[in-house]
């Protein structure tokens, strides 16, 4: 079955810079688009950005790029999202999925949070 564990969460002040990492298994991830979500306090979830199969990449927030980079090792079914310049607004859950959309399946979160 798919299985993807979220770490790298935590606590950090504005400015400063946080990796999540998502170990996938149960599929063969070099064929699947990864995607990283997150969802703010009392919001909805927001998709981040996407690695697609063919290495492209995608990022769907304006206020992230430049700041949030996205990338994917195949040889460890692992994903990752480097956040750097966080802040207070970049606060929530974050979500490392397989797919995209509607029909995209998820992690069970790691939360971060930007305070001072």
């Amino acid at each position: 079955q798919v299985r993807l564990v979220e770490s790298g969460g935590g606590l950090a002040q504005p400015g400063e810079s946080l990796t999540l990492s998502c170990a996938a298994s149960g599929f063969y991830f070099s064929e699947w688009s990864m995607s990283w979500a997150r969802r703010a306090p009392g919001k909805g979830l927001e998709w981040v950005g996407t690695a697609y199969s063919d290495g492209t990449i995608t990022y769907f927030i304006d206020s992230v790029k430049g700041r949030f980079t996205t990338s994917r090792d195949n040889a460890k079914s692992a994903v990752y999202l480097q956040m750097n310049s966080l802040k207070p607004e970049d606060t929530g859950v974050y979500y490392c999925a397989r797919g995209l959309g509607p029909s995209a399946i998820l992690g069970q979160g790691t939360q971060v949070t930007v305070s001072s």
